[in-house]
């Protein structure tokens, strides 16, 4: 794949299925040079494929569909005239979508009632004077920010305490009713303001903080929801499950049911079984300091589901072995049990997990489940695959029935590397897992070495844009999860507490040896290496430490745990839980303190907007490198946050792969072989 067929990734949100279970509905989306921005609309299809997937909608950025609990109506987020988020329904079989909110700063999540007259809405509110909420007062203008917390702002949100996310409902109108006309002329004169004909919207929440992942129970008459309300909570990383009244007087102060003040546990994502007997929500162990995240598992725990100031759920699956961290929301199935996503060994599994103990795999293999959706005995899944990075499949047995094929252009446009899986055992013979991709042609082909962020993620075999562009150039490249990684338990995510760049680091380049004292089609003389947030960090430390690179790529690094800590939105916790609080242990793990060893050409490269990793880390690093007079560019990219290059606008993200394939032609050139392999590919 090149740069500029970035157009041709389609990837699918979370499914929704009809009642009867006849069909489902999904969003596709992918990114448009045309708008620089993301098209997307909703897609129907037919569980027995009787019909081919039809496009349902044809909104610009049409998202998250949800069947109601009746089948008649599909409610969906879709972008208004502004290219603002707002809720909107439309009729099953089609038809005309109708905006059921106007919000300044859109809507951010919905839930149906279970008798579908209403729905449950998040979105943020702007203090008055902030946002566009008074007309005249631009960004530059606004009145100053009384900052006294540790938590104000998020990468890729900004500031969070003037718009806190709030909860509301609304009643759903009937779509087969006359469409609300603005009177005009004399009848407007005669009412004064022209009402705007939307439903109106009941705050049903008092908080003081963001309120997240709301779900109605069972009988309608609450609403559940994930908040950090506790005394204290600006000092831990504990969010808690709350409720309100979904009717009567609006509002209202939440009520706690599970997790208090004291609780060793973080709560999130509340879902009741299909029987009510249950309400299942994802734990994760947080220690008496309430900070104590790092390598800590996510687990599938229950609560009775009328538990009220309950401290601790009880867990049901084993947090040293498996980990839920990815899973978005459960997935209600069967009577009493739940579908549960997990990361394992680079894949995404979809588990079956009962309030019994009774938990089974029901999906596996060299696939990443990104979503699920069931309805009686339908199970829907969204998935990324080795040649697609988005279809939607039926989960027949211990097999994918594949309804979509939304990567046959992709497909038939460009040709893929496929994984080739490999563990090679680092200096203390731990094996390191990952993956080799190869270009086309016989090689030898430059190597580049990827790093993920993190450091608790993972590599998979799933398809992966990077490795089809750095493939498409003709450099084979390798991803491999080192200690500290996802997926391989908890001790595995562990090794690297308060030691940073040294198992990992080992981990890595044991990688890249054996892969290329393997195979003779990867040149060991021609190496690069890259990567970005963790990834970044532990290329920095590297070439601090190792002199083989022909050139590396350093993006939206953590560089300097010093500074992070006062700069980063995560900085007041992350920093010391990775590399501890003594100076000197502090200095041994850090790219900036060894900057003075570097050697190899390094591309600096970060977003303006970046509050996870500041941008402040990329500027001293880049000036020192220059002061050392180590052969290096700086690449920043206004109006982007930290997550560019899965997210950024699609123009920046086509300028980034641009920018780093010079980079490395520059300094590690493909072979005329290579490179004649590499124009093919677009045929």
């Amino acid at each position: 794949m090149k740069p500029e067929q970035l157009e041709l990734l389609t990837t699918v949100s979370a499914p929704s299925i009809s009642p009867d279970g006849t069909r489902a509905v999904v969003s596709a989306s992918r990114p448009n040079f045309g708008t620089d921005a993301y098209t997307g609309q909703l897609w129907l299809l037919e569980v027995d494929q009787s019909r081919p997937p039809r496009r349902l909608t044809r909104g610009e950025a049409d998202s998250q569909p949800q069947y109601s609990p009746d089948g008649s109506t599909i409610a969906f987020l879709r972008a208004d005239v502004k290219g603002v988020t707002q809720l909107a329904i439309v009729e099953a079989s089609g038809g005309e979508p109708m905006l059921l909110t106007d919000r300044l700063l859109g809507v951010g999540s919905f839930s149906w009632a279970p008798d579908g007259n209403e729905i449950a809405l998040i979105s943020r509110t702007p203090e008055p004077g902030r946002y566009g909420s008074t007309q005249g007062v631009g960004p530059g203008a606004e009145a100053p920010r009384h900052i006294s917390t540790l938590n104000y702002r998020g990468d890729g949100v900004g500031f969070t305490h003037d718009k806190t996310q709030e909860l509301f409902t609304l009643s759903v109108p009937k779509l087969g009713g006359e469409p609300f006309i603005a009177p005009r002329g004399r009848a407007a004169a005669k009412e004064g303001m022209a009402p705007d004909g939307l439903p109106t919207l009941a705050k049903r929440a008092t908080a003081q903080n963001d309120i997240n992942d709301q779900c109605f129970s069972p009988d309608g008459a609450w609403i559940y929801f994930a908040a950090a309300l506790h005394p204290g909570h600006d000092g831990d990383l504990r969010t808690q499950i709350y409720r309100v009244p979904s009717h009567g007087e609006a509002d209202t102060e939440p009520e706690s049911v599970l997790g208090t003040a004291d609780s060793t546990w973080t709560y999130r994502a509340p879902r009741f079984s299909n029987d009510g007997s249950t309400l299942f929500v994802l734990g994760q162990h947080v220690g008496s300091s309430g900070v104590d995240f790092l390598a800590k598992q996510t687990a599938v725990c229950s609560v009775p589901p009328q538990a009220i100031a309950q401290s601790e759920a009880v867990v049901h699956t084993d947090i040293n072995a498996v980990d839920y961290t990815e899973c978005e929301a459960l997935v209600p199935h069967g009577t009493t049990g739940v579908l549960a996503l997990a990361r394992v060994r680079g894949t995404g599994e979809l588990h079956l997990v009962t309030e019994t103990g009774n938990n089974s795999v029901l999906v596996q293999g060299q696939i990443v489940i990104h979503a699920a959706a069931a309805r009686a005995d339908v199970v829907l899944v969204s998935h990324s695959s080795v040649s697609s990075p988005g279809e939607c499949s039926i989960v027949e047995g211990e097999h994918l029935r594949q309804l979509t094929d939304f990567a046959a252009e992709l497909n038939r446009e460009t040709a893929f590397s496929a994984p080739q899986e490999a563990t090679f055992n680092a200096p203390d013979g731990y094996p390191v897992h990952g993956w080799i991709h190869r270009p086309q042609g016989s090689g030898p082909h430059p190597v580049l070495l990827n790093i993920h962020g993190g450091p608790f993620s993972q590599y998979g075999p799933s398809y992966f844009d990077e490795t089809q562009v750095y493939t498409a150039a003709g450099y084979a490249v390798l991803q491999c999860n080192p200690r500290g990684s996802a997926g391989y338990g908890r001790d595995h995510g562990l090794a690297i507490r308060q030691a940073m760049g040294t198992l990992d680091k080992d981990d890595v380049l044991a990688f890249l040896d054996g892969a290329c004292a393997a195979d003779p089609a990867l040149d060991a003389n021609r190496v690069g290496i890259l990567g970005g947030s963790y990834g970044g960090y532990l290329t920095a430390f590297t070439i601090a430490h190792e002199h083989r690179f022909a050139a590396a790529m350093v993006e939206r690094g953590f560089l300097d745990p010093v500074s992070f800590v006062g700069t980063s939105d995560i900085g007041w916790f992350f920093a010391d839980a990775y590399t501890g609080s003594d100076p000197a242990a502090i200095a041994a793990q850090s790219p900036m303190a060894a900057l003075e060893n570097v050697r190899t050409p390094t591309l600096i490269m970060h977003s303006e907007g970046d509050y996870r990793c500041p941008l402040e880390q990329a500027q001293r690093y880049y000036v020192g490198l220059k002061q050392h007079g180590v052969t290096t560019e700086f690449v920043l990219f206004p109006g982007e946050s930290h997550g560019l290059s899965r997210a950024g606008t699609p123009w920046h993200r086509r300028q980034r792969f641009e920018e780093i394939l010079a980079w490395f032609a520059r300094f590690l050139p493909v072979t005329a072989a290579a490179e004649t392999t590499s124009v093919s590919l677009e045929v």
